[in-house]
């Protein structure tokens, strides 16, 4: 028997293949991450290159303190990590997949 197409599946089937309720609201706490202006700057500044705190704060035009605050976020939700050099803190994106989420939202907003 053939398989049964997308467009004729039931409720109950398209149900069944749903990540469950934990994983689409750990997903919705991820794209949140993104959902700040401040953020994606860092984000997009580490995708150049690792930067020191005060490096961030200059770039954005922030205090140290409120790139810190943001940089806490970002390392809670697994996105950043940070390396400790002498008295400083190097932040780097914590994996590929960070930049793969980057370049395809990027991809998305850039569309005609």
């Amino acid at each position: 028997m053939a398989e049964r197409t997308e467009k004729s599946m039931s409720a109950e089937e398209i149900k069944a293949r749903l990540p469950s309720d934990e994983v689409l609201c750990d997903l919705a706490e991820l794209y949140k991450m993104f959902g700040d202006s401040t953020r994606t700057k860092i984000l997009s500044c580490l995708q150049i290159r690792a930067c020191f705190v005060n490096e961030l704060a200059e770039v954005l035009g922030m205090s140290v303190s409120a790139v810190s605050h943001q940089l806490r976020i970002l390392r809670g939700a697994k996105l950043v990590r940070g390396a400790k050099q002498g008295k400083e803190v190097l932040y780097s994106l914590d994996d590929d997949h960070v930049t793969k989420i980057l370049e395809c939202g990027l991809t998305h907003v850039n569309e005609p």
